[in-house]
């Protein structure tokens, strides 16, 4: 028992750590795909540092939601991380029903942010907190019915029971196509929560194509800095997620359960850049239809398990 929590706080700590390195991992990858360099590994550390050493400018026309937006943004977003699974070990807290706890712990810190760029009263703020209220809303049900569906094949209602219980009975079993749906419905669900290419860009600058980063535009110093960490422990958390079904741990090996698991995170990233380097951002007139697919994704696990 003692030795379990001791892991689980050592997860924490490290998803703490590590959390900022999982952007530099897609940056740097979108370089290799462009011939470039790419930027410095520490460079989201310095960025962040830099932020915490600035102090936070606030308009005469905003209120304490404002302010509160980046706290409660990085606040939730530690409260799902605790709530997720590492390497097959049970979670820093984990109970009956966590997962329904994590998905309103990012549907308020999600919340908070929309809140925050309609205090500002600025049109191109709301425009985003308008886009990002609606894709949240097509993506949460398929998050859910996921997870739902990986409850029903594990029998358990804790997102640790789940993801302790997926071993290669759930895989190479009659349960694989289900499987695989859950995990594919999760990566358009990881895209879409990260705010990543097709559904958003990150990197854009035109107000008019921006979903996330539109709402943050008003925001600097500590404040930015809390948003831009609370969203690198959104990037760990939703990515555990995935790389819990590639690789659900179970080896009998401590160390090579985290070595597997960490590659597997660090893998999901390089992916990911291979995709924005691929690909551009869809239409927004497409990306409700990509979301729905992402929803039939999550319900197609019933043919298999509800039998």
């Amino acid at each position: 028992m003692v030795g379990e929590l001791f892991f689980s706080i050592l997860a924490v700590a490290m998803a703490l750590v590590g959390a900022p390195f999982l952007r530099t991992v897609v940056n740097r990858t979108k370089a290799a795909m462009a011939g470039r360099q790419g930027p410095p590994l520490l460079l989201p550390y310095r960025s962040l540092l830099r932020l915490l050493s600035k102090g936070a400018v606030y308009g005469d026309g905003t209120t304490w939601v404002f302010r509160a937006g980046p706290v409660v943004s990085l606040a939730t977003a530690f409260g799902a991380l605790c709530l997720v699974p590492f390497a097959g070990r049970p979670s820093l807290i984990h109970f009956d029903g966590d997962v329904i706890l994590m998905a309103y712990l990012l549907g308020v810190g999600r919340y908070f942010t929309v809140l925050a760029a309609m205090d500002t009263g600025s049109s191109f703020e709301g425009m985003g907190a308008n886009r990002e209220a609606f894709f949240s809303a097509l993506t949460e049900p398929s998050l859910l019915l996921g997870v739902a569906g990986l409850g029903a094949i594990t029998g358990s209602l804790s997102l640790s029971g789940i993801y302790g219980g997926i071993g290669g009975a759930a895989f190479l079993g009659a349960n694989l196509p289900a499987m695989i749906f859950i995990l594919a419905s999760f990566v358009i669900v990881y895209l879409t929560e990260n705010s990543r290419i097709p559904v958003d860009d990150p990197t854009t600058h035109l107000e008019l194509t921006m979903i996330h980063e539109v709402m943050v535009l008003d925001h600097c110093g500590v404040d930015l800095a809390f948003i831009e960490y609370g969203g690198a422990l959104k990037l760990w958390t939703m990515g555990l997620l995935i790389t819990g079904l590639v690789y659900p741990g179970g080896s009998g090996s401590l160390f090579l359960d985290v070595a597997l698991s960490l590659l597997c995170l660090l893998g999901l990233q390089v992916a990911l850049g291979l995709v924005e380097s691929s690909m551009a951002r869809l239409k927004m007139g497409r990306i409700p239809q990509f979301l729905a697919v992402g929803f039939v994704m999550s319900t197609l696990w019933i043919m298999w398990v509800v039998r």
